[in-house]
Parts: structure tokens; sequence; C-alpha cells
């Protein structure tokens, strides 16, 4: 037997309670259209909400962004998941370091340069997305998140990774193409639970000798496993690295 499903509308915001399929209540709340533009505060109220979406998700409403996330933000300590696509957001406030329980983060579509140090908080978030922003400098605080297991920084300006990107251990999927890159770290190998992995469209010439040791990338295989294409690639050629991580490790110790 299905649950039943209530909405109820508030102040231009609207509420779904239904349950999971593990018998859990969830609350959804969706603020969307001319309410994105000036968010009742009374929203940030509601402690019980687990997923937030303030994003124009309709084209009727693509003309009113979110310019700014109110402080508030950091009294919904319950939420799961929070939804900010597609606004006018230039910063964060500190305060979504309170948002611990939070597993999903999406961000894309939004004019971010930077993340708040208080995001080293957020230890439970396993998703994030921030493709199409203006990040230039690599969010040093993502290294800081253990749990990740997607992470998406495609169509930004990065240039480099840094070395501590080892110690997202548990990625599962990486899109960072349509980037600057110029170079991969070597410690960039030591994330062997990749299983996607997107970089193309940037500016490598290289990939790091032991890149042929992330054998669950599948590259060769699964198309939606990778991407490659739009980098000036001489060490492997592309041709080597679109055969996947076995015939790339064989292209450098051939070299050897």
């Amino acid at each position: 037997m299905e649950s039943p499903v209530i909405w109820t509308h508030k102040q231009g915001w609207k509420t779904l309670v239904e349950n999971s399929s593990s018998g859990r209540v969830h609350k959804k709340t969706k603020v969307e259209g001319k309410e994105l533009l000036c968010p009742q505060l009374d929203l940030f109220a509601h402690e019980d909400i687990h997923i937030l979406k303030m994003s124009p998700e309709r084209e009727s409403c693509l003309s009113y962004h979110l310019n700014m996330l109110p402080r508030q933000i950091g009294r919904l300590r319950n939420l799961r998941s929070l939804h900010l696509d597609t606004n006018n957001l230039e910063e964060l406030p500190p305060e979504i370091g309170s948002l611990t329980n939070l597993l999903r983060l999406t961000l894309s579509n939004n004019s971010l340069r930077c993340l708040p140090m208080e995001f080293a908080k957020l230890q439970n978030l396993q998703s994030i997305h921030l493709a199409n922003n203006h990040f230039v400098v690599f969010p040093m605080v993502l290294c800081q998140l253990l749990n990740l297991t997607f992470l998406d920084l495609s169509d930004n300006e990065v240039e480099t990774i840094p070395p501590s990107i080892q110690q997202l251990r548990r990625l599962h999927t990486f899109l960072l193409m349509l980037n600057l890159l110029t170079h991969l770290p070597e410690e960039f190998c030591s994330l062997t639970k990749l299983s996607c992995l997107w970089l193309g469209n940037n500016r490598l010439r290289e990939l790091p000798k032991t890149f042929g040791n992330m054998v669950m990338l599948d590259w060769g295989y699964n198309y939606c496993s990778y991407n490659i294409e739009g980098n000036p690639m001489q060490r492997p050629p592309v041709d080597v690295c679109n055969r996947g991580p076995k015939d790339i490790m064989e292209y450098f110790h051939s070299c050897n």
C-alpha cells in the first residue's frame, strides 16, 4: 500500500510529506519562481526538513534566481539533500557548515569562486555538484570530505589538482572535463575506486606513470566511464588511453 502524499502551501513554498521505502517520513520543501528572489525566513524555522530545493527548474522560473543564501540555512540541521542549482550565488555563508547531516549538495550553474572553510564540517557529504561555476583554484577544502563518492567540477577554469586529492579514496565518480588542467599529480592515482573519470577538453599532455593502477575505470569497455578527448595527449597517445588502464600500464612499462 502506497503512503499518502500531502501538499501544503505556505507563503509561496511547498512541502511534500511522504514515506520512504524504509518507512521513514521525509519532508521535501521546494521554493521556486519569485519566491527565490527573497525567500521567507520562516522557511528556515522548519528544522524537520530533509530535502530542500531552491532551483528555478522550469523555464518559466529561469528569470528568478537566488542571489544570496540566507545565513539562517544553518538552522536546518536535519537536511540530507540541498539543491541550489542555476542561481546567481557568488558565495556561501559559513553557516552552511552546520548542515552536518547533509549527504548531497548541488551547486552547479552559479558564480562561485571558492568555498568557505566551514565546508570541512560536512563529513557526511557523499555527492557534490559544482559544474559551471567560476573556480580557478581547486577548492582545497573538498579534500577534507573523506566520504565523498561523487564530485563534479566540470566547466570551470581549474588549472591544477592538489596532491591532497589522494585523501578522497572513496571517490567513484570524478568529473573534470572543460577545465584548464595541464597535469595530474602522481597522488591522483591513489583514487583506485574511481569507476568514472572525465578529463576531456583540458590541456593535458601526459598522465601520471602509475595511472594504469586505476583498474576500476573500465576504459576501453564502458564509454560512460571516461572522457579524454580534446587534450593534446602525448604520453600515452589518445589511442592508447582509449584502450584502458592495462594498455596505459604497458605503455609506461615499455618506456622504462
